[in-house]
């Protein structure tokens, strides 16, 4: 007898948190260190570099946009997909709602920072 394949959307999930994961390991460290090192301690980088102006000008880019769309919404799905397989993890074993509640929210941030990037273009 011929077993039928189930359809099943976890390969989306897991291609989110995959690239996020990848992501996060190697671009969350450089951002780390700009952020939080070198900009405030004035290592290597001008005072303004995370000005106002600076990071308006770069949001408003095109290229700016699509890494600030990239690095966040990439960055949620892979918080989003550990937080549901840690919850299962330990002990808690989530149904619909946890797992609506784990990867909606992701969405509704995903489509919330496309949205305000396309806002700021705009003005």
């Amino acid at each position: 007898m011929k077993a039928e394949l189930k359809r099943s959307n976890a390969p989306i999930f897991w291609l989110l948190f995959g690239a996020g994961g990848m992501l996060a390991a190697l671009v969350g460290p450089v951002l780390v260190l700009i952020t939080g090192l070198a900009v405030p301690l004035h290592i290597g980088l001008p005072a303004d570099t995370l000005s106002y102006a600076h990071v308006l000008g770069f949001a408003k880019s095109w290229l700016g946009m699509l890494i600030l769309f990239v690095v966040i919404a990439l960055f949620l799905w892979h918080a989003g997909h550990r937080i549901f397989h840690s919850l299962h993890d330990l002990g808690v074993h989530p149904g619909a709602t946890v797992k609506l509640i784990c990867y909606g929210l992701p969405l509704l941030a995903t489509l919330v920072t496309g949205y305000v990037l396309i806002t700021i273009g705009m003005s």
